[in-house]
């Protein structure tokens, strides 16, 4: 079964609901059995190993009366997911492994039909995406196309009776892409010392630091929506500039219900100062002090950020068929709030452009 990101978080999302729905001892039963789960089942490949398995009685028990219950909400019959197409953050494949569906990472394109590398139930690794499928060849490759050693990363590069001849009368493409029957995914990636391949994003992609660092933002622009109320969707900028900056979409609704805790309206400056500060205080959670420090280095995170009124959509172009934000023309579109976020005023999350946008939470629809 297919599945992507957005439709696995909102699965997740519903669960944590029911169970919260539940009351506040059935919420802390659960979070125990989560917790069992997580630390039997490690990272899949060393499930129930060494001292792990003392821990199996428990987790049956758990499973029993929690787990198969939600099991039994999918038709019961569900043995497990593999995703494509978009990165699935290790969290979210370690939540429903734990609940007994376990969700795997898969890896492939359409030019290599389209399979290159799976996790499947009898081998797998959480994090990874798996290891490469029979008779296809995969090497790692700097960029004077020369194969790296393990654990460096590079270009992901296949060859196989699976790769496509060509593209359909554009020589230039082909070639640009096909080298000596070798497919140039475009991909960045690296293989571990279990020959698991570990895809990083697109070389298109990347962030350029100032200093002419590359890295990608799909694994923090996940995690940022993942593990944040707050902020609905996000895309990280950095060409050659002196810091990485955010473009965030905000969860305007649930934000103004965080301002009622403190008695605040979204109309007043107090109100609005407040809620670009709920924000900023999710993003500082992965800085150092913070509950997910360590997790990106810190340079790669924002260190500024421009609240939008209007979501990535497909409808606005800002989105493909396949939900994946189009960069180019979000750069194109926002490159005036860009430009301002790497000017001292605009630095300031706190600047007039992010207070204006939140003052129009309620005009927007």
């Amino acid at each position: 079964m297919l599945s992507v990101p957005a439709l696995a978080k909102n699965f997740r999302k519903n669960i944590e609901a029911g169970i919260r729905a539940k009351g506040e001892k059935v919420e802390k039963l659960f979070n125990k059995a989560l917790e069992t789960a997580y630390d039997y089942n490690g990272l899949g490949c060393d499930r129930g190993k060494g001292l792990k398995k003392l821990k199996k009685p428990l987790l049956t028990l758990f499973d029993k009366i929690l787990f198969s219950k939600i099991r039994d909400g999918f038709g019961g019959r569900l043995e497990f997911f593999i995703g494509g197409g978009a990165l699935l953050d290790i969290e979210l494949q370690k939540f429903f492994y734990a609940i007994g569906i376990p969700m795997f990472q898969g890896y492939g394109l359409t030019e290599a039909a389209p399979i290159i590398s799976a996790n499947v139930p009898a081998q797998h690794k959480l994090g990874s995406s798996g290891k490469i499928v029979v008779n296809l060849e995969v090497k790692i490759c700097n960029e004077d196309g020369i194969e790296v050693p393990t654990g460096q990363k590079g270009e992901i590069v296949c060859k196989g009776e699976n790769v496509m001849k060509g593209y359909w009368k554009n020589d230039k493409a082909t070639n640009e892409t096909i080298k000596d029957g070798w497919l140039y995914t475009g991909d960045m990636g690296y293989f571990d010392e279990d020959g698991y391949l570990y895809v990083l994003g697109r070389f298109k992609s990347l962030l350029i630091a100032s200093d002419g660092e590359k890295y990608s933002p799909e694994g923090i622009e996940e995690a940022l929506v993942e593990k944040s109320n707050f902020i609905e969707q996000v895309m990280l900028h950095n060409n050659q500039n002196p810091y990485t900056i955010a473009i965030i979409v905000p969860n305007k609704e649930t934000i103004k219900n965080e301002l009622k805790k403190y008695s605040l309206s979204i109309q007043t400056k107090e109100g609005q100062t407040k809620a670009i500060e709920i924000v900023q205080k999710d993003i500082d959670k992965f800085k150092s002090g913070g509950e997910y420090e360590n997790e990106f280095p810190e340079r790669w995170l924002p260190a500024t950020f421009a609240l939008l009124g209007e979501g990535f959509t497909e409808q606005n172009q800002f989105m493909n068929s396949t939900l994946k934000m189009v960069r180019g023309k979000i750069t194109e579109f926002y490159q005036n709030r860009i430009e301002y976020l790497y000017t001292p005023e605009g630095k300031d999350v706190y600047n007039h452009q992010n207070m204006k946008i939140v003052e129009r939470f309620d005009g927007y629809s």
